[in-house]
Parts: C-alpha cells; sequence; structure tokens
C-alpha cells in the first residue's frame, strides 16, 4: 500500500490537466479581449470613414450657388450619420462646424461601444471619437479673374480705389512680376488674392498680400455657348422724344436713342443703345444682344432690369455707365445667360474701334472702347480690347456674372459699386480700378436665386482631407 501512495506521488501526469483547467478562463479570457480589441478596431475604421465622408458631403455644399452654412452642416451630419450606421443598430453622435470662411467643415463622430469583457474588468463600454476636416484648396471661391497672360497690372488699382472681396478670392494670370498692382492709397481685400507672376504694391495696399507664383489658371468660362443675333429691332420715334435737346444725338454712343420713360423688350439692338437724357428705362428679362455699338447709360438716365443678360458683339461694342447714371441690373436665372449679367463675344475682326470721349466723362483714362493695349498700363501689345466703363456712383445692383474674355473693363466712380449685390463675379481680360470707388465682391450666394456658373463662386475649389 505504501509502495503504490509513493507511486502515486510521483506521477506528474494530471498536472497537466489541473493547470490547463487553471489557466483556461484566462485564455479564453484572453482570446475575447483579443477579439473585442479588432472589433473595436475595425468600428473606429468604420467611423473615420464616416467622418470623412460627411466632412466631404459638408465642404462641397460650398461648391453649390446657393448653399449656407446650415445647408453644409446638415450635408456634413446626414452623410456621416448614415454611413456610420449602416453596419450597427447603435446611432452615433454626430457633430459638424464651418471653419475657415466656408473653406472648410469638421466633422466629430462619437460612439459608446459596449464592451462583453471588459464588464468583467468594470468596464462596459468605452468611447470611440474620431474627427474629419475636408477644405476646399486652389482657387478657393473664385469672385475676380484678370485673363491677360503677359501684362503688367493685368488686376490694378490706384488713387483711393478699393475692392472688398473678405468671402472670396482674386486671381491674375499674368506672368509679368507685377501681374497685380496696386499704387497710391489704394487697398484690395479679401479672403485670398494670388497672381501667376509678382505683385506691386506695400503691404499697407493688400490685405492679405498676394500669394505669387501661382499655376494660371483656364478660363472657366470659356465653353459657354453665345447667343444668336436675331432682326434688328428698330424702335420707335416716341421712345426718343427729346431727340434735338442740346444739340444732335451722338449716335456713336448708341445708334438706337432712349430719352423717354419706357419699357424695352429683349433682342437684338444693332449699332448699340443710348439711354439719354433723364430717360428711365425698364427692362423686361431676357437676352439684350448689343452689336456693333456700345451700351451708354448717361446724362442723368437710369437703367433697371430684372433676369436680364447683354451679349456684346462686334468691333464697336462697348459698355459706359456714365457718372450720373443710375444702374441696377441682375443677370438671367435660366437660359443660355443663365448667371451672366454680361458677355462678351472673344472675336474681334481687325482690331477694334475707338469712341470719343463724352462730354460728361471723367477720370485718368480717356474712355475708348476697343481701344489698343499700347494705351493701357502693360506691356506693349497689338491685341484689341474693347473697352467696358462703370463710371456711374449708382451702380449698386449688378447681381450676377460678368464675363469679358476680350475686354478691359475699368471702374471709375468715387462710391461703393455693386455693393447692394448677393454677388458679383467678375473674369475679364483686363481690370481697373481708378479713383475712389469701393468694388464690394459679395459671395452671399445663398441669399440668391441667380444661378453661378461653374467654374467661378463657390464651386471653383478641389476638396481635400485633413484629419
Amino acid at each position: 500500500m505504501v509502495r503504490h501512495l509513493g507511486a502515486l506521488g510521483r506521477d506528474r501526469g494530471g498536472n497537466v490537466l489541473l493547470i490547463f483547467g487553471l489557466g483556461l478562463p484566462v485564455l479564453m479570457g484572453l482570446t475575447s479581449a483579443a477579439l473585442e480589441y479588432g472589433s473595436l478596431v475595425k468600428r473606429r475604421t468604420e467611423l473615420q470613414r464616416a467622418a470623412d465622408g460627411g466632412s466631404i458631403a459638408g465642404v462641397n455644399q460650398f461648391k453649390l450657388a446657393n448653399t449656407d452654412d446650415a445647408a453644409a452642416i446638415r450635408a456634413a451630419i446626414a452623410m456621416a450619420q448614415g454611413q456610420a450606421q449602416a453596419s450597427t443598430d447603435r446611432r452615433p453622435q454626430v457633430e459638424a462646424e464651418v471653419l475657415g470662411n466656408h473653406s472648410s467643415v469638421k466633422v466629430t463622430v462619437h460612439e459608446s461601444v459596449p464592451l462583453a469583457f471588459g464588464k468583467l474588468l468594470n468596464v462596459p463600454q468605452v468611447e470611440l471619437v474620431v474627427h474629419s476636416t475636408a477644405k476646399l484648396a486652389g482657387t478657393t471661391r473664385l469672385c475676380l479673374l484678370a485673363l491677360d497672360p503677359t501684362r503688367q497690372g493685368a488686376f490694378h488699382l490706384e488713387a483711393s480705389a478699393r475692392i472688398t472681396a473678405t468671402d472670396c478670392s482674386l486671381y491674375s494670370n499674368s506672368m509679368s512680376a507685377s501681374g497685380i498692382q496696386a499704387e497710391n492709397a489704394a487697398r484690395a481685400v479679401s479672403l485670398s488674392a494670388c497672381t501667376a507672376g509678382g505683385y506691386q504694391g506695400s503691404s499697407a495696399n493688400f490685405t492679405p498680400p498676394p500669394a505669387t507664383g501661382c499655376p494660371a489658371l483656364k478660363d472657366p468660362l470659356a465653353n459657354r455657348a453665345k447667343p444668336s443675333p436675331g432682326p434688328c429691332i428698330i424702335l420707335p420715334a416716341y421712345m426718343n422724344p427729346k431727340r434735338g435737346e442740346d444739340g444732335p444725338d451722338n449716335l456713336a454712343y448708341g445708334a438706337n436713342v432712349v430719352s423717354g420713360n419706357v419699357t424695352l423688350d429683349p433682342g437684338t439692338y444693332c449699332g448699340g443703345l443710348q439711354i439719354t437724357k433723364g430717360a428711365q428705362v425698364l427692362l423686361r428679362p431676357g437676352v439684350y444682344i448689343i452689336k456693333d455699338g456700345p451700351l451708354t447709360v448717361e446724362k442723368k438716365a437710369s437703367l433697371t432690369g430684372t433676369n436680364t443678360g447683354f451679349y456684346f458683339t462686334g468691333n464697336r461694342a462697348g459698355l459706359l455707365f456714365d457718372q450720373d447714371s443710375v444702374v441696377s441690373l441682375t443677370a438671367p436665372k435660366e437660359g443660355v445667360l443663365s448667371g451672366l449679367l454680361f458677355f462678351e463675344d472673344v472675336d474681334l475682326i481687325g482690331g477694334a474701334v475707338a469712341l470719343p470721349l463724352p462730354k460728361s466723362g471723367k477720370g485718368a483714362v480717356p474712355l475708348l472702347l476697343g481701344v489698343v493695349n499700347t494705351l493701357l498700363p502693360g506691356l506693349p501689345s497689338v491685341t484689341p480690347l474693347r473697352e467696358y466703363r462703370i463710371i456711374s456712383d449708382e451702380a449698386r445692383t449688378l447681381l450676377g456674372t460678368i464675363y469679358l474674355p476680350a475686354g478691359r473693363l475699368i471702374i471709375d466712380s468715387r462710391k461703393p459699386i455693386a455693393d447692394q449685390s448677393a454677388y458679383t463675379v467678375i473674369v475679364a481680360r483686363v481690370i481697373n480700378l481708378y479713383d475712389g470707388p469701393n468694388l464690394m465682391l459679395n459671395a452671399r450666394y445663398a441669399s440668391s436665386d441667380i444661378p453661378v456658373p461653374e467654374g467661378v463662386g463657390p464651386s471653383s475649389s478641389d476638396t481635400v482631407i485633413s484629419h
């Protein structure tokens, strides 16, 4: 008996089973913990993907014309919640906020995940938190673009001229060392400014200073369809009741002369359109083709139009809103000129034609519709330019996009211009501001039903993610 008890004491085989039995719960716990950890990692990846999707969806709302911060936040939250709930019954908490003057959207996703193994350690759940920020990169909210690739001062300000574009960006394609110029007390205030070349001016002239060496932008509106001129409109004689007052009408400022209080219809105005001698003109909605002559508003006349667009064609085409005129215009909501207030035919045959200086004209640069570039600041060139000159101190509403790919836009007044417009976008060959205007390029796209052409305004940026 003693011998058998001794043999049993020396037998170690049962210890293995004992150790295994004692270690099995620990092994199972570790395995459960590893599986649960893997599940948490997988879930965190899903939530991060949802947050990324939400931030991108939110910031992309700012590429749409009629949007605001609230719309971007709603889109971001809806997208993130939808993606986060795709693989679970839990409802994560999603928060979104707009950063940086409508240029970024940040999304934060919270989710409480219950832990089976954690209950044993008095940790019943874990909080997963992920963040994602998407931003618009590049020419954020483009509202002014000077297209000329070589000219000094393709975008030029002098005297006390001012441009205010606090929610959008200014851009010059000129490779010149002075592609953007500001002289004297001129000032440009913007969300950002960029030039393909360099800029001339002091720190007092720019807020913020322009970035230099930026890549030139393709003309964002080059593929816009053109309206086709129709039969020439012949105005009845009663629309010019002041014919002959103060001397004969100067047809160089528009062959169709209006000096009464009238309503005009869309159509083709051959030889141009001259609104003068205190006339009060209301435009019916539609497209006005100004062919082979300028559109002129002068001598205390007024021009008002809602959902009206102007197409300028022919060598003598151009524009003058003289200093004592009153102008209020909004672009069409639909049709070939949808979103375009002014649209210029880029073709010039044999060079543009000069127009004499009007009696009431003012400013440092004479009015020459279609002058040759050698008369302008910048490098000598033989490229002809039509001229579009806004001298009026009462051009407060210019709602829409001004597209002048072969034109020189001159703003030469003493009061705010376009400040009562929800938005104004300018794309022109050359842009000059003289005297003391404050050109207000608002970017309140959501407050207007006038569409913004693709490629400018809020739709001119790429989207990038930064966590």
